[in-house]
């Protein structure tokens, strides 16, 4: 369904956005379709499996999972069902440690990590309705990518539910997690 070729709606949900048809992806953020962008470039992928690959494989035995876009997250402050949740997005990468938090339509509720790749047809939405969304809802760590300063910026909840920027990697760098001491990824290998 093309949103736009119908009438509109003032508020969309979960539900209405099950009924769209296949071959379009969409998001919704407080109740506002937008429609995703066309195939993300060719570096873009490279970056997004480098990086799912590393942080699979880091993940393994540990009781946290993984999930590569396209894969649903239900957002929500209050525990609203299905047909009431005004905001579905699907970021690049997602990490939930909460089992009770997915099921099979995907993750309902506040990732423990959300990780955005930036692209220039992406990036306002990424960096201000997305990040005061998932600032909002309580997602812990948010990672901004910019593949062409081949740069990770992280943001980390605070004792007062803000994000404040923790650490800013570059290509030769090892970035590091908040969440997960001890845990180290080589950007050399994910940028090349």
């Amino acid at each position: 369904m093309n949103v736009s070729s119908k009438k509109r709606k003032e508020k969309y949900t979960y539900a209405d956005y099950l009924n769209w048809p296949d071959g379009e992806r969409w998001e919704i953020i407080g109740g506002k379709p937008y429609l995703m962008s066309p195939a993300p470039s060719r570096q873009h992928q490279q970056i997004l499996g480098a990086l799912f690959a590393k942080i699979y494989n880091y993940l393994e035995d540990k009781a946290c999972q993984v999930y590569p876009a396209p894969f649903d997250v239900r957002l929500s402050q209050e525990n609203n069902n299905d047909d009431e949740i005004d905001t579905v997005v699907q970021p690049d990468i997602v990490v939930v440690c909460d089992e009770k938090k997915l099921d099979n339509k995907g993750c309902k509720g506040a990732p423990d990590i959300i990780i955005e790749i930036i692209s220039q047809s992406t990036a306002k939405k990424d960096l201000n309705e997305k990040f005061n969304l998932y600032e909002r809802c309580g997602v812990k760590e948010y990672w901004v990518i910019f593949p062409w300063e081949k740069t990770v910026d992280i943001y980390c909840l605070n004792q007062n539910y803000h994000y404040e920027k923790t650490s800013t990697y570059f290509a030769g760098d090892t970035l590091k997690s908040d969440l997960f001491p001890g845990w180290e990824i080589d950007l050399a290998s994910v940028f090349k």
